[in-house]
């Protein structure tokens, strides 16, 4: 969205009586095709452009957001959004973020934008291709679909406080699912990747082929006894466990005193050695920008650092709240005040492969997907539903399911050991991570 357009809206809001503005254009193209069974299903296109406006009078806030941005509708919004705030309650934390945090000079290239527009022809060939693999393994017998997407946009912040900033990115994805079957039943399986560029993109029949594979090793599922036992999360999956940690060392969570983690900054929370670092400036990274979503320049951290816990991951509200600095982790949408969140987040790996960690630990269960967790954010009392495969003597046994796997986290994080098999997929990733001893709910 043009620059001068969101200065007008600023400046705008500003005559109308608000004492602070900050305006926040997006605009996005996307296409995505999916075929199923040999044939294609669905096609979808976008293209949207949408304002964002908030506004401050005194500590009282508002927010809006439309898709009109026609001169008599940003007329219209401003008027309702300074209207809003004088009715709004106070909030002794809200204003725009400090000047002196602000990202100044020429912002980091970080490289986020591929400027190839694929038609959908070559979305399509790649949709079926992924399929096919995936239909072509031993035992698959149907199919959940294969899909490619592509989608760029760009996202433009000014405020009245000076700061204009412009973030542009590009995405492309594929994936395929695949179904097995044999007398025993049915199991489903998936493989998927989402890029910057379109030259990292993995080829598609590998795609497919890993689907089907992991439908079909996942045949002849076994139930087991409830016991406790050494488990492994696999890397696909083993940054879910790190979720629960960004929510616990959130600023708004700590603010309101709701984080099993709120006694712990500055101590240890993982084994020594360990490290969780957040690094918004990765090139080609799904979670990179160049500053936050309140211009606040941003940076490399070890939030983990030799297992101690050094900082919260902070906006300027809550870091106002809490008499500390923003960390520049602000997050947020087209309206609405922002949140928090981390960037790229990776779980820095250790020295044993996936199978030495199965040797390590002899006999215990891989989990290879998980569902439905359950989360006590104020004790750490943590559970997920579980499928994979138990392993004896450091070698894969057979494939289980209908399991729940559960713990406290502090105890978790504090016995956990990485794995050497980072693998970069997304925007928060991990090695496979083993915890010996959980409890493995089954039979």
């Amino acid at each position: 969205m043009d620059e001068n357009l969101l200065n007008d809206v600023v400046a705008a809001a500003l005559a109308a009586g608000a004492d602070a503005a900050e305006a926040v254009g997006a605009d996005r193209r996307a296409l995505s095709i999916t075929v199923r069974n040999g044939e294609l299903e669905e096609v979808e296109r976008e293209e949207s452009r949408d304002l964002g406006l908030r506004v401050f009078i005194g500590q009282r806030q508002a927010s809006v957001s439309g898709s009109d941005v026609s001169a008599e509708a940003r007329a219209k919004l401003v008027a309702r959004v300074v209207a809003m705030a004088r009715l709004a309650p106070e909030d002794p934390y809200a204003g725009l973020a400090d000047p002196d945090r602000l990202a100044r000079g020429p912002l980091a290239d970080l490289d986020l934008y591929d400027p190839a527009e694929p038609e959908p022809e070559a979305l399509e060939a790649k949709s079926r291709t992924a399929e096919a693999a995936a239909r072509a393994v031993p035992k698959v017998t149907n199919s959940d679909g294969g899909s490619a997407s592509w989608s760029a946009g760009q996202w433009r912040i000014v405020t009245s406080a000076g700061f204009s900033g412009l973030h542009r990115a590009s995405s492309f994805s594929l994936g395929a699912s695949a179904i097995a079957g044999d007398t025993d039943g049915m199991e489903t399986g998936y493989d998927g990747r989402s890029v910057r560029w379109q030259g990292d993109l993995p080829d598609a029949a590998a795609i497919g082929t890993e689907a089907g594979s992991r439908a079909a090793g996942r045949l002849g599922a076994r139930k087991i006894k409830s016991t406790t036992a050494p488990v492994i999360f696999e890397n696909r999956l083993a940054a879910s466990l790190l979720g629960p940690l960004i929510g616990a060392v959130s600023g708004p969570a700590i603010a309101r005193g709701t984080s099993f983690l709120k006694e712990k900054l500055g101590q240890p929370v993982f084994a020594k050695g360990i490290a969780v670092t957040d690094d918004p400036h990765r090139p080609r990274g799904l979670g990179s920008s160049p500053f936050d979503d309140e211009g606040v320049a941003n940076h490399k951290i070890n939030l983990i650092d030799d297992g101690v816990l050094t900082t919260w991951l902070l906006n300027t509200s809550s870091a106002r709240q809490l008499g500390l600095a923003t960390t520049g982790h602000a997050s947020r949408g087209l309206a609405g005040p922002p949140g928090v969140a981390p960037s790229n987040l990776t779980l820095v790996p250790g020295t044993r492969s996936q199978a030495e960690l199965m040797a390590d630990a002899g006999a215990g269960l891989l989990v290879t997907s998980m569902f439905g967790p359950s989360l006590n954010g104020n004790t750490g009392d943590w559970s997920v539903g579980c499928s994979g495969f138990w392993f004896e003597g450091g070698q894969i046994a057979y494939p289980v399911n209908e399991i729940t796997v559960a713990g406290n986290l502090i105890d978790i994080y504090a016995r956990l050991i990485p794995g050497a098999d980072l693998e970069i997929r997304g925007a928060s990733n991990a090695p496979s991570i083993l915890v010996d001893g959980l409890a493995i709910a089954g039979l």
